[in-house]
């Protein structure tokens, strides 16, 4: 045998003993045989370095290092889950899916306590790994995923494809590096999480090599829905292809069964080796998401539920007032500092008047919080037997805090508004709003940045955003600034200008015209200036904008100082054109069809290409909802229950008349 060959065997041995180790759990080796096979073929690639792979097992051991993280597009977008929080979130969430179709099953899944991860393999082979960043772009982190050793280098067969799934770090393995640390008078990681975030954004991956990260996959990337029947038939599938699934996986007929093995999971949620914040629950038949549908942020067909927070107590020291870009006021909590499920929290928010009174809070009064969906701290409720006799009732401001100017409460409404379009404080949030990931992604210009040049005077409205590198040689002189990270900033700033339109309306902050609706807006009027002559008719004439959007949408390009605004940003260089992906428009837009048999004169696949081409929903199962099934030859059950539904049947040659009306 050559040396080629004894390379080729020995990566071949190792990732065997890999997969059997980190992916079954099942050793076949010892760890000194282990290490012995791969000394051995460390020393045949360095003697050879013309055989040198980017899929060898040596990869795993690290080394490699990166000067910065590139920025990486997902090919699908990386949605996030809508969330539930009681049975009762889990029945109204079962009730949704059954209005769109009816006989559905779920698949349970623990909620891995990590970070989610995108892997790509061309041939079979890891190409791409990347975090799910904003959901549309993402960090390149293959030279860091490469060292998880239950992450397949080479799948077991030559597939071309995306999956998800979650990275994160065993509890074992986070107390192991804690135990490092803290020897090496180090700062400790909070929790398993944390700890798996820092690691994975390490230039250095040998770094990352040596803190044990792991990594269950739990789906296909969106695009992939009809390469299985089934979500269950996708995690045996991934299984099949050698990734690491999470055998908790379970499939439940009814919600009630959904719902108490969810009870269950949660009641042993410390049983396991790694940390779980919840349950995910998905439609198992595949062929419906289309048809079930999804938002701009999420799906429409699954959904995590979020394990009840971790309640301590603490002391409120006193509340302040925070105003929003809309001018909403929200009073806050400033708390004794105290350890919730991991973080330390300081501040709790406390919603408005109405929260505060129904809950009696007051300043000094000892109060139990917990996170709201593991996230947000919020007051429980108070420790009254521990509150002070003489403690004052709230009282709500009543002017501004930052401006002064006398606070409005809008019919029904609970929040109180400041009406001053100049408040400082509605400036900030605003600049902040525009800058964020959803809205124009400037990476490096935070919160706390924002507020630190406005004071300066450096950014007092949105367009001298695009004026700073005016002001870059003051700039670089601040402390805690310098050269680099400055330039880094205004680079980032220059990208940002190219972002697609739906990016710029979204940040201009206009009422009601959230991420979703801004993109609707961008890809059917294309460019700022169609959008700002748009009529009512014109605007509601688009399926998902109602009178409500359609007048805040006029009455912002009324404004004076809104067209001033944007102006300025034209002329400061800002893509005002919508460069995304082109709606269907197609006759057929906003039709559901089935096909069933046999068709003739095309495939199926083909005719569901033509149809979605046209605008219209191709889904594998009949229902109420339903506008056409075309029946072909031998058409069977879908047909049968299409008529018992009273849905309208057509033959192919009637298909082909729409498709070519």
């Amino acid at each position: 045998m050559g040396v080629k060959q004894d390379i080729e065997h020995l990566r071949k041995i190792i990732e065997q003993h890999n997969h059997a180790y980190y992916v079954e759990d099942n050793p076949t080796i010892s760890d000194v045989e282990y290490d012995q096979l791969l000394k051995r073929l460390i020393e045949l690639e360095e003697a050879h370095p013309e055989y040198k792979s980017a899929s060898s097992p040596t990869m795993r051991i690290g080394g490699e290092v990166l000067d910065q993280f590139e920025k990486v597009a997902h090919d699908m977008p990386m949605l996030s889950l809508a969330n539930a929080f009681n049975a009762d979130d889990l029945s109204a969430f079962d009730k949704r899916v059954k209005q769109v179709v009816s006989n559905v099953s779920y698949v349970v899944e623990e909620k891995i306590d990590g970070l989610a991860a995108s892997l790509k393999y061309e041939d079979g082979k890891l190409v791409r790994a990347a975090t799910r960043g904003n959901g549309t772009t993402g960090e390149d982190i293959t030279h860091n995923v490469k060292t998880i050793k239950s992450v397949p280098l080479t799948l077991n067969e030559n597939e071309t494809l995306e999956v998800r799934g979650e990275i994160f770090m065993p509890k074992a393995a986070f107390l192991k590096l804690n135990e490092t640390r803290e020897k090496q008078d180090e700062s400790l990681f909070k929790n398993p999480r944390n700890a798996a975030a820092g690691t994975i954004r390490q230039l250095n991956s040998k770094i990352a090599a040596e803190r044990d990260l792991d990594m269950f996959v739990y789906a296909l990337a969106e695009q992939d829905h009809d390469q299985a029947a089934s979500h269950e038939m996708v995690l045996k599938q991934l299984k099949k292809l050698g990734f690491k699934v999470n055998p908790s996986a379970q499939r439940y007929d009814d919600i009630t069964d959904v719902i108490k093995a969810v009870e269950t999971i949660e009641a042993e949620r410390g049983d396991q080796a790694y940390e779980i914040d919840g349950v995910v629950v998905k439609v198992n038949e595949r062929h419906h998401y289309n048809a079930i549908g999804y938002t701009a942020k999420s799906p429409k067909w699954a959904i995590a539920y979020k394990f009840k927070a971790e309640e301590v107590m603490t002391q409120i020291d006193t509340i302040t007032f925070q105003v929003g870009r809309t001018g909403q006021i929200t009073p806050v909590a400033h708390l004794k500092p105290v350890d919730v499920q991991g973080s330390t929290v300081s501040r709790a928010t406390l919603h408005n008047e109405d929260y505060i009174k129904e809950k009696d809070i007051r300043v000094h009064d000892f109060v139990s919080i917990k996170k709201a969906g593991d996230i947000i701290p919020e007051v429980v409720g108070v420790i009254r037997e521990k509150r002070a006799q003489d403690a004052p009732v709230f009282k709500m401001i009543e002017a501004c805090p930052k401006c002064h100017t006398t606070l409005e409460r809008f019919g029904s409404e609970k929040d109180y508004y400041c009406p001053n379009d100049d408040c400082p404080a509605k400036r900030v949030e605003t600049i902040i709003h525009f800058a964020s990931r959803a809205a124009m992604n400037i990476e490096g210009l935070g919160t706390r940045i924002i507020e630190h040049f406005y004071n300066e005077g450096f950014l007092m409205n949105i367009a001298d955003i695009y004026r700073l590198h005016e002001h870059r040689d003051i700039l670089i002189k601040r402390a805690g600034f310098g050269v680099k990270s400055i330039d880094k900033l205004l680079k980032n700033i220059e990208t940002s200008k190219d972002n697609s339109l739906e990016h710029l309306l979204f940040g201009l902050g206009i009422r009601f015209v959230g991420q979703k609706v801004a993109k609707i807006l961008a890809a059917n009027f294309k460019t700022m200036s169609a959008l700002k002559k748009a009529n009512e008719s014109e605007l509601t004439a688009i399926e998902e904008i109602g009178p409500k959007i359609a007048s805040s949408v006029i009455a912002y390009f009324k404004q004076d100082k809104n067209q001033t605004l944007i102006d300025d940003l034209t002329n400061l260089g800002l893509n005002t054109n919508y460069t995304g992906k082109t709606l269907n428009k197609g006759v057929l837009s906003g039709k559901t069809f089935v096909l069933t048999g046999t068709l003739t004169t095309m495939t199926r696949r083909e005719a569901k290409a033509k149809l979605e081409a046209q605008g219209a929903t191709v889904t594998g199962s009949v229902s109420k909802q339903t506008d056409y099934v075309c029946a072909g030859q031998q058409a069977g059950s879908k047909l049968e229950k299409a008529t018992s539904l009273g849905v309208k049947v057509i033959s192919e040659s009637e298909l082909n008349d729409l498709l070519n009306a």
